[in-house]
């Protein structure tokens, strides 16, 4: 108990440390220049009240809870589960996508902008299925051993040649995608699982095999996207995602 009450009050200390710049340099700008009214004042500095709350609550979650958990579940699979680390992988991978915040967050605001024309739940589904995908293919990495490089290099090469074949309007929803499944979900449980597996598989280097799961989960929205805006400049345009 001790130990996490320690661990309680260094999250809160590390939130206080990286909201704090924010809050005075909002702070000085008020001053100087914005002059809002008190009451808007009021509610920013609950929002920011409660943002430091959660994100305390939040860390320490991770820091006691999904890192651990992800880790375990990784070294059980990959020390007497060997046959099961590729399905584990697509299924770990789509949920946690599924349950990303900020994922939901960037399927809203891309149905927003688009009025409509891109729809919420065909990029949540797909977001989902594409980090689901390349969860999998980080865990055939591990397991026969492929160097990171044969995977990430032409995957990024592949975007290359999809920038110029995709719909102009896909691209940037694609790179931002790409930032959006990389969020705290993916970073803490799906990271610290295959470090795990890498961890307990016979034959693997924890450092030069456990990680660069983030950088392929980072890619596959990036190519998933690209493909509808591929789908879409070629096969009827706006209509055929409504």
């Amino acid at each position: 108990m001790s130990l996490e009450i320690t661990g309680f009050w260094l999250v809160f200390f590390e939130v206080i440390q990286s909201i704090a710049p924010l809050i005075i340099f909002f702070t000085s700008l008020q001053i100087l220049y914005l002059k809002l009214p008190l009451s808007q004042l009021v509610r920013l500095y609950i929002g920011l009240a409660f943002t430091a709350f959660g994100m305390i609550l939040f860390l320490h979650g991770v820091n006691n809870g999904f890192l651990p958990a992800g880790t375990k579940i990784g070294e059980f699979f990959g020390d007497s589960k060997k046959n099961f680390l590729i399905p584990l992988g697509f299924v770990l991978g789509l949920l946690a996508a599924f349950a990303e915040p900020s994922v939901r967050v960037l399927c809203y605001q891309v149905e927003e902008s688009s009025s409509g024309y891109i729809r919420s739940n065909l990029m949540l589904y797909m977001l989902s299925f594409a980090v689901a995908m390349l969860s999998a293919i980080s865990m055939v990495k591990i397991v026969y051993k492929i160097p990171f490089i044969y995977i990430i290099v032409p995957g990024y090469l592949f975007v290359l040649i999809l920038l110029w074949l995709c719909d102009k309007d896909f691209v940037g929803i694609a790179f931002d995608a790409g930032g959006a499944v990389t969020g705290p979900m993916a970073v803490s449980f799906l990271m610290s699982m295959a470090v795990g597996v890498a961890t307990s598989y016979e034959g693997t280097d924890p450092v030069a095999d456990g990680f660069g799961l983030i950088a392929m989960i980072a890619l596959a929205p990036i190519i998933f996207v690209m493909l509808l805006g591929v789908y879409i400049r070629f096969n009827g345009g706006r209509e055929s995602v409504q």
